[in-house]
């Protein structure tokens, strides 16, 4: 059976007007020229729309002559790999799919580098991620996560306002795409960067009906919470600003190299990179540049410097880098080219703002980071608590409530200052919880007027996790009494726990959510929160409902996210 869909990737194009005309011009003539392209114009699609297709063709392979050299055997072999681009306009908007090696011949001055990644944290399933890559501003980092069975992005270790995330993937939360109607069941993934990879619908009334669903979402619909924070850090787009970031690195262009320039591969071409044997970089020079064995940092920063004050950014966006499959740089070899300019990224300081420089896009990377914070803690202030609680009566010492919760709330168990002893905690031992839940879950309760108690609170539980996680003796103790406590009902052997609960009573009682919580705490539970999930232990945060002491009904209140 001839299958209906074929993975592929989807870009969408920026500046290039809706109209077969108009494709075709903003492509380049000189590379179609050198895949000897055909150009139709497809009718059957009822939208404007043009197919390229042609080949990259190598007479001789490039390890030919090395093989010669090693073993003295003539060998003559070709290379040539097919490329088919087609561009098509739906609802006003360009998109272009490219075959085999078709998607090179898309400028990557057309793309919507931010398309794939916006509809992935739309609809990828968060708690399913597959592919993750983020870069850290100033850090010259980039982290690759792969997970093939999927993992909660929270476990990943993410710092929502310091790293930029560049890709994006993980299983599909149900789009209506041709792969999904055929079969709801069946799971579909995706990954988002500058492109959009994903099963597409072969037939074209298929395809343009799932680009329609693309668009839709991304329209339509917001970021999961979960992964908003991929769309927190966003691009510089205000013209006066882009002129003075711009003028600020020509500046620092003209300096000798401090260490606010650094070297960075276009994250889109990361294969490309680790498939090249060697680099040419030109800038501003007839001559035809220089050829290392890798991108060449010194090198690049040397030419800029050479240049008139004024003119450095213009020429290294200008200049070029060329990959090439073999040693020599024959121009049969060429992998990819590129604006100089992407091979760089810089860090500048403008009125106490910090931006940074990344494939040739600015981005200010300072100012979501109490944005970003608060969502976090919303998240994680939640409105449907797994937890009962009793409602805590007002003038109630912390170490009386959680003695009584026991008699008010049957299965859980109180270990307020019930410290377990360890090697490494022979002192004052370990808080493992104040309260345990029916189903092994750690309780943290504390009645908080200022930060610092939910600082102790906090970190409290880092110690307790790390204790139960890495010290079988810091295990056995706190089994034991749990045992104790529950009449020799004790926990599971291979224990290990899985979710910790914040119990808060804010000052008198006041309703717990992101905005009443204490600004510092807000810190100090997202950077807490990230630590454990890292370990796999789930974060919850509930308000403690408060009464007089006259009246103390059962239930705890429902709090607003």
């Amino acid at each position: 059976m001839t299958a209906r869909t074929s993975k592929r990737t989807l870009y969408r194009l920026r500046g290039v007007p809706p109209t077969a005309d108009a494709m075709f011009d903003a492509l380049d003539a000189d590379q179609l020229a050198r895949v000897h392209a055909d150009v139709d114009v497809p009718e059957n699609l009822g939208v404007p729309a043009v197919l390229v297709t042609g080949s990259f063709e190598q007479p001789v392979a490039s390890w030919c002559d090395e093989i010669f050299r090693t073993t003295g055997i003539e060998v003559s072999r070709p290379v040539n790999r097919s490329a088919g681009l087609l561009m098509l306009a739906v609802d006003g908007e360009v998109y272009s799919i490219g075959y085999d090696q078709g998607f090179r011949l898309v400028p990557d001055r057309l793309k919507d580098h931010r398309f794939g990644l916006s509809f992935a944290s739309r609809r990828v399933d968060p708690a399913k991620i597959r592919d993750l890559v983020s870069h850290t501003p100033g850090g010259g980092r980039t982290d690759i996560t792969l997970i093939p069975s999927g993992a909660s992005v929270w476990s990943l270790g993410i710092v929502e306002h310091a790293q930029i995330v560049r890709r994006l993937g993980g299983h599909l939360d149900n789009v209506p795409l041709t792969i999904s109607r055929d079969n709801p069941a069946k799971l579909s993934s995706a990954e988002g960067g500058a492109g959009l990879r994903l099963r597409l619908g072969v037939e074209g009334i298929d395809l343009i009906a799932d680009i329609r669903a693309i668009a839709r979402v991304l329209r339509e619909e917001r970021p999961s919470p979960e992964l908003e924070f991929v769309e927190h850090v966003v691009p510089v787009d205000d013209p006066g600003l882009l002129t003075r970031l711009e003028s600020v690195l020509d500046d620092l262009l003209g300096l000798e190299t401090d260490g606010r320039i650094r070297a960075a591969v276009p994250a889109d071409h990361w294969d490309d990179y680790t498939d090249a044997l060697a680099f040419r970089v030109r800038i501003n020079s007839s001559a035809a540049g220089r050829s290392t064995d890798d991108f060449d940092l010194d090198y690049v920063l040397c030419r800029a410097r050479v240049q008139r004050a004024g003119t450095r950014v213009a020429a290294l966006r200008e200049g070029t880098v060329t990959l090439y499959r073999n040693s020599r740089a024959d121009r049969a070899d060429e992998i990819w080219t590129s604006s100089a300019l992407r091979w760089i990224e810089a860090e500048v300081s403008l009125d106490y703002h910090r931006f940074f420089l990344m494939d040739d896009q600015w981005y200010e990377i300072d100012q979501e980071y109490l944005k970003a914070t608060h969502v976090h803690v919303e998240r994680l202030i939640t409105d449907s608590p797994s937890v009962d609680l009793p409602p805590w009566v007002l003038g109630d010492k912390e170490r009386t409530y959680n003695e009584t919760v026991p008699d008010q709330r049957p299965g859980y168990v109180s270990f307020d200052r019930d410290n377990v002893q360890t090697a490494l905690h022979r002192a004052n031992g370990v808080e493992v919880c104040d309260l345990l839940s029916p189903d092994n879950v750690l309780v943290m309760v504390k009645r908080a007027k200022g930060s610092d108690a939910l600082s102790h609170l906090f970190s409290q539980a880092l110690v307790a996790v790390q204790t139960l996680r890495n010290s079988p003796e810091g295990r056995e103790r706190f089994a034991e009494k749990v045992a104790a406590a529950r009449q020799g009902h004790g926990l599971p052997e291979d224990f290990r726990p899985s979710k910790v609960v914040f119990a808060i009573l804010l000052k008198d009682g006041t309703e717990l959510t992101a905005d009443t919580l204490f600004p510092f705490s807000q810190v100090t539970l997202v950077q807490t929160a990230r630590t454990l999930e890292a370990w796999g232990v789930q974060v919850e945060v509930v308000g403690i409902s408060s009464v007089p002491p006259v009246a103390a009904p059962t239930g705890i209140r429902r709090l607003a996210a």
